[in-house]
């Protein structure tokens, strides 16, 4: 059996401190999370970072793992000393995960190595994941939110489907593909072992006045001719209430106006991008047309000066 080097595998130093031991966990977690890594065998690696993690954020379990010696590299051959499970009492006290390694369940779960009883330890049930919609309110705002979800339990020996309503807080500011997570509401554990964790993949519904990008919002704002030729003060819809926005005097179609801060709340807030759009009435009185008659007459604009011709 092959010796685990747990600190290599967190990319930390032996007398690295609780603190940097989580933020390396935190770190590699991401970078190597199954659902969404694209690094090689990032599967793998999400499961040795896992169980490095269980042992060297446990006070006891590291205290009993660094009592091997800082001799052994990783990969070295390695058997637990004899009388291991009786010093530190870690036999059926796993703690741990299905899919930890030989070496990590022969010194903290189950049988002591090469016994007959090898696989009788606690495991932990497999983390499942589910879709969660959410409308563009909600994720501004955060919001309550009840959701149906099917786990397969073991009742009386046989595996049954049931489904459970659980209820989950979505924070504001959530952005699709980020993911909440819900402890214990994943799989069910074998033997005594807890239950996997559920991860829940939010989606952004489309909005019909805004479009959502990242944490920026665009809506597109109407303008009369006069308003855009004169400049106007316009109320202008937001996620977070109606604002006042200027728009200035000579006002073209398609330019775009910044309301800072005013997006998806998050560590910087996104902001909110008004596109102007200038509109013609489809109808008009006699007396418009009068005007439009009169300024047509009157005015030297020239929308098209400056056209190359052929």
């Amino acid at each position: 059996m092959e010796f685990k080097d747990y600190y290599q595998v967190l990319e930390v130093a032996r007398d690295a401190s609780p603190e940097v031991i989580k933020r390396a966990y935190r770190r590699l977690a991401r970078k190597f999370h199954p659902d969404v890594s694209k690094e090689p065998k990032a599967e793998e690696r999400f499961k040795q970072v896992q169980e490095a993690y269980e042992v060297l954020k446990d006070p006891k379990k590291r205290a009993a793992y660094d009592e091997l010696g800082a001799n052994y590299r990783q990969g070295q051959q390695f058997r637990p000393p004899p009388d291991w499970g009786s010093r530190f009492e870690f036999r059926g006290d796993a703690g741990g995960d299905a899919g930890f390694s030989d070496f990590f369940s022969s010194l903290f779960g189950g049988a002591p190595f090469g016994g007959a009883e090898r696989g009788a330890f606690r495991s932990r049930g497999e983390d499942s994941q589910a879709e969660l919609e959410v409308t563009l309110e909600e994720a501004y705002a955060g919001a309550q939110k009840t959701i149906d979800v099917a786990r397969t339990e073991v009742v009386g020996g046989r595996p049954q489907s049931r489904t459970r309503t659980l209820r989950v807080t979505v924070p504001a500011g959530v952005t699709t593909g980020q993911m909440i997570r819900l402890g214990g509401q994943g799989g069910a554990g074998g033997g005594d072992g807890r239950a996997g964790d559920l991860y829940l993949k939010v989606k952004v519904l489309p909005h019909p006045d805004f479009e959502l990008s990242g944490r920026d919002v665009t809506l597109a704002l109407p303008l009369s001719p006069w308003e855009a030729a004169l400049g106007a003060t316009v109320s202008v819809p937001t996620l977070g209430g109606e604002v006042e926005l200027k728009v200035p005097a000579g006002a073209k179609s398609g330019a775009k106006l910044r309301l800072r801060g005013r997006g998806l709340p998050g560590d910087p807030p996104g902001d909110q991008f008004v596109v102007l759009k200038v509109v013609v009435p489809s109808t008009l009185t006699e007396r418009e047309r009068e005007l439009f008659e009169a300024l047509k007459a009157d005015s030297a604009f020239e929308p098209r000066a400056g056209w190359r011709r052929r």
